[in-house]
């Protein structure tokens, strides 16, 4: 675990205050030793400025309706309902039938699902080196994108016609680090990339297009991107939650304009708005002794850090422990994804607790919510390993 106590010792540096967010990551990243989550930030899939869009779900039924765990097809794949990552190592007994350790699985909306062979996998908790290899669905669920093992870079792929669109310049696999994120724009053109740690390595905002790549800060989670890839918006949440956009990103040489703001609070972000100036937040009331506790929901300028409104949630079970802020299906609802894990004090979780493997899987709920409104409405249930673990058309969110 010499890799987890850099992660940890790197991000202590940086902060001489207890930080929710960082007891979050070593909890996960302690061979997810647990089946809970202290609510904290993470990356999401980019929405274009300016436009709204209709997602749609996989209705609330069990997943993998048809069950077929082959290889993705070359062609003639259907529209994604969400992706899942595996790990196959169980505590006791054997390894479960048809499961590729760290390995990604899509589900179409039909309900058939398909290993994506394709796709690097991740190392199993526990295993030293890389251990993040990540997948984004584009917002209509037809692309995906994923780091490929063969290309040693990143590989978008167009889900109907099979064609896939490889970056330009590799990115060392070394670089995916223990907590990364991805981040694909909606036409599949751009792919932005950062992790935790960040060592030396860079962020990576790449036009699949032209084939030029843009650093980016690392640490930094890209929560939004305009259509022409010229305007980035990105959160962080260590050591402490705060927003970011960056303007004027092309030519790659350029340092563009950046505007940032220190938020006093930890929150939970969405992606980017519809709007493109607003984000939808969730403040992370928890502490190491009292977890799973979170505020209202509130909507957010990115440029000034001022709270628009704040909305109260209605229609969501009582014994919701976590919430982790997806996608947005128009401009009035956002996906709001719930589990019901037991939440138990830090200092209650042991140290040799077995990680969270493939199986068991938990359920988790997602429901839209109207900002205006606060009411909840039930979209679909899935079951994953993990918040982390699960991947949304669209945004892959926060937790």
């Amino acid at each position: 675990m010499t890799w987890l106590r850099d992660v940890l010792v790197d991000l202590a540096d940086e902060s001489p205050q207890v930080d929710l967010a960082e007891r979050t990551i070593a909890t996960r990243e302690r061979r997810r030793r647990t089946v809970i989550s202290l609510l904290a930030a993470a990356m999401v899939v980019g929405v274009a400025l300016g436009t709204t869009a209709t997602i749609r779900l996989l209705p609330d039924e069990p997943q993998e309706v048809v069950a077929s765990k082959g290889d993705l097809p070359a062609r003639g794949v259907g529209p994604l309902s969400h992706a899942y990552k595996t790990f196959c190592g169980p505590a006791t007994g054997k390894k479960p039938s048809d499961c590729r350790d760290g390995g990604w699985r899509v589900v179409t909306r039909s309900g058939r699902t398909y290993h994506v062979p394709e796709a690097l996998p991740s190392l199993a908790p526990g295993r030293t080196g890389i251990s993040d290899s990540p997948l984004a669905i584009s917002r209509d669920g037809r692309k995906i994108a994923y780091y490929s093992a063969e290309e040693g870079t990143f590989q978008v792929r167009d889900l109907a016609s099979g064609q896939k669109t490889t970056a330009a310049s590799k990115v060392p696999a070394a670089w995916l680090g223990s907590v990364s994120r991805l981040m694909l724009s909606d036409d599949g053109r751009f792919v932005a990339f950062s992790k935790v740690p960040d060592f030396k390595d860079p962020a990576l905002l790449i036009d699949m297009r032209d084939g030029v790549v843009r650093e980016l800060p690392n640490r930094w989670i890209p929560i939004g991107l305009s259509r022409d890839g010229a305007t980035i918006t990105l959160a962080e949440y260590s050591p402490r939650s705060q927003l970011r956009t960056i303007s004027n990103l092309w030519p790659s040489s350029s340092k563009g304009d950046s505007t940032s703001v220190i938020l006093p609070v930890h929150y939970i972000f969405s992606p980017l708005a519809p709007d493109g100036k607003t984000v939808a937040v969730i403040e992370n009331r928890s502490t190491a002794e009292k977890p799973c506790r979170h505020g209202d929901l509130t909507l957010m300028d990115t440029l000034t850090g001022k709270k628009r409104k704040k909305t109260v949630i209605s229609g969501l079970p009582s014994d919701i422990t976590q919430i982790s802020l997806r996608t947005w299906l128009s401009a009035e609802e956002v996906t709001v994804l719930t589990g019901t894990a037991r939440c138990r004090p830090a200092s209650e979780v042991p140290d040799d607790e077995p990680a969270v493997i493939d199986p068991p899987y938990r359920t988790m709920t997602a429901y839209a919510v109207n900002i205006r409104t606060g009411k909840a409405r039930k979209l679909a249930t899935y079951r994953a390993q993990d918040f982390s673990e699960i991947v949304l058309p669209g945004p892959p969110g926060t937790w």
